[in-house]
């Protein structure tokens, strides 16, 4: 930094040229983030200056937060939960498997998670100490319960559903899962980062959520399909006291008591999610979801038409496309400007289909694939 500051003008000038440098969304095929709606960005801006960590200072923002909380619940199968707006899904992941573990009684404790689990928990398992048992996946690439099962022992202090995994969209088998916990007395979280605002709204029904008894927690993020400004996640317990294991004081705040992992947390992007939850409701979302899936049944269309299939059927807006030599393909895919992604086992063209693409770039994205594949054989 300088002595002599510069001119709004130069500053502006130089922030326009490295926003610039960032990718259009229009040509991402491999992120869970898209476009905020323009009412959760100009509800974000209101509250900038908000912070929850001194929640006393802004009652608001605060209340808002409470709202928010609810109304992810009411989505998910109970409007009486309780939790948090957090940065996003590893830190609900992170804070969902503390208040677990300092529930549990073992001083060696372990968690089951599937092999298609989100990175978070590779984090968990190296900041609090919790070994982390994975667990094999079936066919479809969901995670086996009798696999699962096959890793419990006196020390799991918890097992962990996915519902809209990270690499293929699909939902675990919680209802099972859910019978695991109650019959075992362990808690159950589920990750739903990415699926909470989809699930719901799919034509067919998925039992995922504080409907099954067995469900302790969730992780679901306003600022995936949410729509909602980055970052906004979303942690639910379905018993205050887990969310009281999480408790720390801070007496020289207006507030005596946070549960958050981080201190200072924004209230505008509380606002952000409140402002496009109320102004979208159910139907807006329900739009959103038909919109990607649309596209993504396109994909399968349009690419079995030259010959690639998917590993699986969609479940939602993430399509697998076996390419045959993947790195190569996404490889010339870049280079025509299309971002896209892979999966790890087995190695496959990963694309998820959010609300930022149009039908129009949709097809120019699969003439580009089209060609590329067509080349390579």
């Amino acid at each position: 930094m300088k002595d002599k500051g510069e001119s709004e003008q130069a500053v502006l000038e130089r922030l326009s040229n490295y926003r610039a440098r960032d990718i259009s969304y229009d040509r991402v095929l491999s992120a869970m983030c898209t476009h905020p709606h323009p009412i959760a960005a100009r509800a974000h801006e209101m509250f900038m200056e908000a912070n929850l960590g001194d929640a006393g200072l802004f009652p608001g923002a605060h209340e808002m937060e409470h709202e928010v909380i609810a109304m992810l619940g009411g989505m998910l199968g109970d409007a009486g939960v309780h939790g948090y707006i957090t940065t996003g899904g590893t830190e609900s992941n992170i804070q969902a498997i503390r208040a677990a573990r300092n529930c549990g009684i073992s001083d060696k404790p372990n968690i089951v998670v599937s092999e298609s689990a989100h990175f978070s928990f590779d984090k968990i398992a190296d900041l609090l100490r919790v070994e982390v048992r994975k667990a094999d996946l079936d066919e479809v690439f969901r995670v086996d319960p009798a696999s699962v099962e096959a890793h419990i022992d006196d020390n799991t202090v918890a097992i962990v559903g996915i519902a809209g995994t990270t690499e293929f969209g699909q939902v675990d088998p919680i209802r099972e899962l859910s019978d695991m916990a109650v019959e075992r007395s362990i808690f159950l979280h589920v990750d739903a980062a990415f699926g909470a605002f989809v699930i719901p709204f799919l034509d067919k029904r998925y039992d995922f959520d504080f409907r099954l008894p067995g469900v302790s927690s969730m992780t679901a993020d306003p600022h995936k399909m949410g729509l909602c400004t980055i970052p906004a996640g979303g942690l639910l317990f379905r018993d205050p006291s887990h969310l009281h294991e999480l408790h720390t004081h801070t007496p020289y705040l207006t507030v005596d008591t946070q549960y958050s992992l981080s201190g200072t947390r924004s209230g505008a992007v509380a606002a952000a999610a409140y402002a496009v939850m109320r102004h979208l409701g159910l139907d807006g979302y329900r739009t959103t979801v038909e919109h990607c899936m649309k596209l993504t049944r396109r994909v399968v269309e349009r690419a079995g038409e030259f010959g690639v299939e998917p590993l699986i059927d969609p479940v939602m807006n993430v399509v697998v496309l076996d390419v045959g030599d993947t790195v190569k393909v996404r490889k010339a895919m870049g280079a025509r400007g299309w971002y896209t992604s892979i999966t790890r086992r087995p190695l496959a063209l990963r694309l998820v289909i959010m609300p930022h693409m149009s039908e129009k770039r949709l097809e120019e994205f699969l003439d580009d694939l089209e060609q590329v594949c067509r080349e390579r054989t």
